[in-house]
């Protein structure tokens, strides 16, 4: 009789280790199905995350640009005032007696 419970309880330990076994091989999948998707995730994120830094990155980027632009603009701006400035107070003199001249001679 102790030879057919000893037979017995192998086959519980045997039908244990079986489930044990399908238990075990069950969470793996699971874990590595859960680990791809993880993967596709992140991958996910990372390239939103990334598209958004470039996004900012070329706003930023054309921002200066376009400061630079209007800088440079003024400068020339300020430089092409200054020269004629200078131009016409040279010239402004020539003018008033040419046209005091003019205005003398011409009416006589």
């Amino acid at each position: 009789m102790d030879s057919l419970r000893s037979q017995g309880g192998i086959q519980m330990l045997l039908t244990a280790e079986q489930e044990a076994g399908r238990i075990v091989s069950a969470a793996r999948t699971t874990k590595l199905a859960r680990m791809k998707q993880a993967k596709v995730e992140a991958e996910k994120e990372m390239e939103e995350y990334r598209s958004r830094l470039e996004e900012e990155y070329q706003t930023q980027v054309s921002g200066t640009e376009q400061e630079a632009a209007v800088k440079r603009l003024e400068e020339e701006t300020d430089g092409r005032i200054q020269t004629l400035k200078e131009s016409s107070s040279k010239v402004s003199k020539e003018i008033v007696k040419m046209l005091i001249k003019y205005v003398t001679t011409t009416g006589a």
